[in-house]
């Protein structure tokens, strides 16, 4: 599960957008690895309920650090704890339904889907957020959810009930993106981080002990431990690339991950998408890129540094 609508507000470090590019394009080759090692380890007979828990497990074991040194790091008022454990439980919601996706669907497919959760984000800014949502963004959620339509073709025999599961959690993350907007320069991202963690490892634990399924080859059990890493990981350098870069040169490389993931499908699972799974993915990625475009000039119209404030 990737960071595809949050960024950090403020760059610790000098501008060098070449690194900041290289270092999203890493972030998004580890998120694609989660996906890979949770589809081959689900085929493998191990429970999504696990896996998700593996994620949250080592997640949390790798945030906690700075935690153990400073515990009143994670001393928040009541509200904020609130809306902290209410966005945990998104991205829980989002991770196991996108890993009980990934045991039906090929990658790319459930990657297309996951990808209108920034269209989502755009559909939902105007009623929940408050901003403000012109007739190109419109249009080009009208467009995207096309796109999604072209990858589920619920009126096709392939049509798969997983897709469910994906759509829920491309919802989910959609929602857990707008309130990590919400809450960005209020709470630290690193208290973020680990409450993630440790709403996902504590409301897991229960189904990863009563279904826990060991793997029975040392591969297995090492992707079984990196599924977390890997995800971790992404994050770490999705976070570091946007120190170096501002999100607006950064977010068209996002897209880097559908390829990733159809290049695994192919190389790993041997499946190639079919031409309708690759025009809807690419309707998505084009209505998406039209919405970080109207936002990159903001509400005037004009490009930054020509009228916006």
């Amino acid at each position: 599960m990737t960071p595809r609508a949050s960024a950090t507000a403020v760059r610790p470090h000098a501008d060098n957008i070449p690194k900041g590019i290289a270092l999203m394009l890493l972030a998004y080759l580890l998120f694609s690895f989660t996906d890979t090692s949770v589809k081959w380890l689900g085929l493998a007979g191990i429970p999504a309920l696990q896996l998700a828990f593996m994620r949250f497990f080592t997640h949390l074991a790798l945030s906690s650090g700075p935690v153990v040194r400073h515990p009143q790091m994670l001393v928040t008022p009541r509200k904020q704890m609130i809306q902290l454990l209410l966005r945990g439980g998104l991205l829980l919601i989002s991770t196991v339904a996108n890993f009980l996706a990934l045991a039906y669907l090929d990658l790319t497919v459930t990657a297309a889907i996951m990808f209108s959760a920034p269209i989502m984000v755009c559909a939902l800014s105007a009623p929940v957020l408050g901003e403000r949502v012109g007739p190109w963004r419109w249009t080009a959620i009208l467009v995207g959810f096309l796109g999604v339509l072209l990858v589920v073709r619920p009126w096709s025999a392939a049509f798969h009930p997983a897709v469910f599961f994906s759509l829920t959690a491309a919802t989910a993350f959609a929602l857990f993106s707008i309130m990590t907007r919400q809450m960005s320069g209020v709470v630290s991202p690193r208290v973020m981080q680990v409450y993630v963690g440790v709403v996902g490892a504590t409301a897991l634990l229960p189904a990863a002990i009563w279904m826990w399924q060991s793997p029975v080859t040392g591969s297995d059990w090492i992707l079984l431990v990196c599924v977390g890493a890997f995800a971790w990981g992404g994050h770490h350098f999705f976070n570091l690339a946007h120190g170096y870069a501002p999100a607006s040169a950064l977010m068209p490389f996002t897209y880097s991950f559908l390829i990733y993931l159809t290049a695994w499908g192919y190389l790993v699972f041997g499946t190639v998408p079919d031409q309708q799974t690759i025009l809807g993915a690419m309707t998505i990625s084009l209505a998406g890129l039209v919405i970080w475009w109207r936002e990159r000039r903001g509400p005037t119209g004009a490009p930054p540094g020509r009228g916006n404030p």
